[in-house]
């Protein structure tokens, strides 16, 4: 690929995931749900104008690493603790019954491969936090109790979330399930979460004292990617995928990550801030990138939408995915209204489920038909849950709103 030629295609990628994301938002639809629809305009599902070249899936692959990146830096784990045990429930819930209903329904009813029904169960787990965070914040409730228990429940989730991802790494790169690699996979895992956090804390305790003393600007958001990279290069050494890496640094990195064992490091409110403020603008620039190239790596022309198996995998795996997360709900001793508000917010998959199905893509685990029908689950469950939840919430739940309101500026300070 010619130089002239990337760039060209880069610049189309940009720009086209920019207007169909404003295009999304303006519909009050989640802004990746456009960057997708605009990968499927710009592929061979319609225009054909671009291919996913390979220059294009490597940065599609930094897309990746940074969104996990910004996802960890996004998780609160001290949210997880105030909101308790119903926190805890909803999450275990809202992984375990997804995980066991999509390998059931996969590899039972439609006779899928273990190792494909596996990838599809983790896929159902996600949670898209950040979706989920907009509409409880655009609602006025996420200080509410129904809020707490569902942020604390999706940061949990994650974490499960990103674990399974690189166990199911290493099944489709180690050829198959492996109970002695799977053993070997967690303990490496374990060892990293322990280590990173404090090996981060401490680069990051370094970068800040030395950002008073340069006169270069841009020390913070090298380093800071460097560090991601770096993070990044070691899962990949442990077994992992990349992305764990990028999820650990992130973790690590966030403002309200307690360290193990009682560890404390001097940290500084101010200089944690200016991370997040100048990485961001990266992390903007790479994410859209990868969301485009899942587009533009589902042709929908390859799917045969005239078979019963496009279209019953794809209900039965929305059905699935709605009734997996609602159950985890069911567990906690709330009003009806409050768990059935905890369940649809609870729903949405977003750009953690890309992040699966992708996986599973790349790693020649799914074939374009089981891939068309999670894009189509996925899509579905970030579009309308969004809707349905607003919509409860202001119809039945406004006692709901109204508590949260009056226990914001509490919560607040």
């Amino acid at each position: 690929m010619e130089v002239h030629e990337f760039v060209q295609v880069l610049l189309i990628i940009l720009i086209t995931a920019r207007v169909f994301a404003e295009l999304a938002t303006r519909l009050k639809a989640p802004s990746v749900i456009g960057e997708l629809v605009a990968g499927v305009v710009l592929g061979p599902s319609l225009m054909g104008w671009i291919e996913p070249y390979e220059a294009i899936k490597l940065l599609a692959e930094i897309g990746i690493i940074l969104l996990l990146f910004e996802v960890g830096l996004d998780t609160d784990l001290k949210q997880l603790a105030e909101s308790g045990w119903q926190s805890v429930l909803v999450a275990v819930g809202g992984f375990v019954f997804p995980f066991l209903l999509g390998f059931a329904v996969s590899n039972y009813a439609f006779g899928l491969s273990v190792l494909v029904s596996l990838f599809i169960g983790g896929t159902l787990t996600a949670t898209s936090i950040g979706i989920t965070v907009r509409v409880l914040t655009d609602l006025h409730i996420h200080h509410g109790k129904e809020g707490q228990i569902v942020l604390g429940a999706a940061v949990l989730d994650d974490i499960f979330g990103v674990v399974l991802l690189a166990l199911l790494y290493e099944f489709a790169t180690g050829g198959g399930v492996s109970l002695a690699n799977t053993g070997k996979v967690l303990a490496f895992i374990s060892i990293f979460f322990i280590t990173a956090p404090v090996a981060a804390k401490l680069i990051s305790h370094v970068i800040g004292e030395f950002e008073h003393r340069t006169e270069i600007p841009g020390l913070i958001p090298v380093m800071m990617v460097s560090l991601v990279l770096l993070f990044a290069w070691l899962a990949k050494e442990v077994g992992a995928p990349e992305m764990l890496g990028g999820f650990a640094a992130g973790l690590a990195l966030s403002r309200r990550f307690f360290l193990p064992l009682g560890i404390a490091l001097h940290e500084d409110p101010a200089f944690a801030h200016k991370i997040e403020v100048q990485i961001r603008p990266i992390v903007y620039l790479f994410t859209p990138i990868f969301f485009v190239t899942v587009g533009l790596s589902l042709n929908l022309k390859e799917v045969d939408w005239g078979s019963y198996h496009i279209w019953g995998l794809s209900l039965a795996l929305l059905a699935v995915a709605v009734v997996g997360k609602s159950a985890g709900a069911l567990f906690i001793k709330e009003s009806r209204p409050s768990r059935v508000a905890i369940s649809i917010a609870m729903v949405p998959r977003g750009e953690v489920g890309l992040i699966f199905a992708e996986l599973g893509r790349s790693s020649g685990v799914f074939d374009s038909q089981t891939y068309a029908a999670l894009i189509i689950v996925i899509a579905l469950t970030t579009l309308v849950s969004p809707i349905v939840l607003e919509w409860y919430l202001e119809r039945h739940s406004g006692e709901l709103i109204h508590e949260a309101r009056a226990s914001a500026p509490q919560a607040e300070e």
